[in-house]
């Protein structure tokens, strides 16, 4: 049967309470039972004169910042919009049914003022994890890294090339130390320290939008000025630290400060698992001398087909040599200014070998193979893969780090973003991690109603 809703309803005058309209499983009653907001004043009560007019409550200011990196509001106008007639927000911010909000710019001139210089944002990040940790909620003995790009507000034609000096690696020193005794130990003369100082440049192109923003390419569809955001991740999912770069950046440079920060905030991992970008010598390196264990996955050979693959040619460690298959020794030649070791083979022999097709192209008929003096990290690390104990904190990445990336492109607002500066990106991405660990924290800790 045909009916007809009766419209005179929209009229009807109720007594109702705000909290009446508020489901009682929302995810804002939730988060406010999750943690108290009111640490925010200690904060920031330095940022704040003793005279002049009233300002807005700074919880609530940081409120709203929640409410949009929580629910995936695309901007903090459109977040204010919605807080015109979402009565479940206003209830979180503890605003009545008639009380005036803000206007969209409040935060802004306020982050500009007061915010702008400070690391408000990343205590706030802390103090959340600190209260996760406290629940017994974060289980930090593996932690997962990687990072994704974050499309900047920057028109990716309008750019200017510029040529920069290459950044020095935190670990040069070290590096550059062990080149010259591993060249005294073979023989060689150390390296001067001018042939280590000459300065190394390399051409961008710099955004005339967004200059701190980083040009990326992945593939021939994909070329953007972007910002990577690098991350930490326990096995539940709890983000433990954040890094953000411009998007050029390698994602290698960021492990050991990332670790570190890990380290200093939440405590010493015993394993670091990341992808293969991570594996090169400096890194496992690191993670094996700090006496983490590194889970990191198997890289493919990068050989030409048709030509024999490096692991056919056996390192003989007593003899520092390498076995070619046909069985002919390669000797070591000299270390490169780069930490590479070079071994070659003699050049009558292989200029009538059967496999010279398969071994190299050079027209002098010497093969030569590299060997970086790290390299016994990097071979460490590819037993540690095979370890049964091992292999199961690399399988979790992929539910992890993973899907916290995921779950903040898709959810969180974090595809792109319509801010512009390294500052500006970085109280992005605290403030949306923070959102996603206050989220996930309020979600597990919740009783209801019924159980309260």
């Amino acid at each position: 049967m045909l009916s007809k809703h009766n419209s005179i309803q929209r009229d009807q005058v109720e007594m109702i309470a705000l909290d009446q309209l508020v489901p009682e499983n929302h995810l804002v009653r939730k988060i406010e039972a999750a943690i108290d907001f009111s640490f925010i004043y200690d904060l920031v009560k330095d940022t704040y004169s003793e005279v002049g007019r009233p300002s807005i409550d700074p919880v609530i200011l940081i409120k709203l910042t929640f409410i949009q990196y929580t629910f995936g509001i695309r901007s903090m106008r459109q977040t204010i919009e919605e807080l015109k007639t979402n009565m479940a927000y206003r209830w979180f911010l503890g605003y009545g049914f008639y009380d005036k909000v803000p206007h969209f710019s409040t935060f802004g001139k306020n982050y500009e003022r007061r915010f702008k210089d400070t690391n408000l944002f990343e205590q706030i990040f802390y103090r959340i994890l600190k209260t996760a940790a406290e629940k017994k909620l974060i289980s930090a003995e593996h932690i997962f890294i990687d990072s994704t790009h974050v499309k900047a507000s920057a028109n990716k034609h309008k750019f200017e090339k510029k040529v920069v000096r290459k950044e020095t690696r935190a670990y040069q020193n070290q590096l550059q130390n062990e080149i010259n005794q591993d060249r005294e130990d073979h023989g060689k003369k150390p390296f001067p320290p001018d042939k280590f100082e000459k300065e190394e440049t390399k051409e961008i192109k710099e955004s005339t939008t967004d200059p701190e923003s980083g040009y990326y390419v992945k593939d021939e569809r994909t070329k953007q000025f972007a910002y990577s955001f690098h991350a930490a991740s326990d096995r539940n999912g709890f983000v433990l630290g954040t890094i953000v770069t411009p998007g050029n950046t390698h994602d290698s440079v960021i492990l050991e400060p990332l670790v570190e920060q890990v380290i200093e905030k939440v405590g010493k991992p015993e394993a670091v698992a990341a992808d293969a970008a991570y594996k090169t010598p400096a890194i496992t390196k690191y993670l094996i001398d700090h006496e983490m264990t590194p889970a990191l996955p198997y890289t493919r050979p990068r050989t030409k087909d048709g030509f024999f693959r490096k692991h056919e040619y056996v390192y003989d460690e007593h003899f520092d040599c390498y076995i070619c298959p046909a069985g002919e020794i390669l000797t070591y030649s000299t270390t490169t200014k780069e930490g590479y070791r070079e071994y070659k083979s003699p050049k009558q022999i292989c200029a009538t070998c059967p496999f010279l097709e398969q071994c190299t192209q050079s027209k002098d008929h010497q093969k030569a193979v590299i060997r970086h003096i790290w390299q016994e990290y990097v071979e460490e690390a590819e037993h540690l893969r095979h370890h049964k104990d091992v292999k199961p904190i690399y399988a979790k990445r992929k539910e992890t780090i993973e899907r916290v990336f995921a779950d903040a492109k898709e959810k969180h607002g974090m595809r792109w973003t319509t801010l512009r500066g390294l500052k500006k990106l970085s109280m992005q991405a605290m403030l949306t991690f923070a959102a996603m660990n206050l989220k996930k924290m309020a979600n597990w800790t919740w009783k209801g109603p019924e159980m309260a």
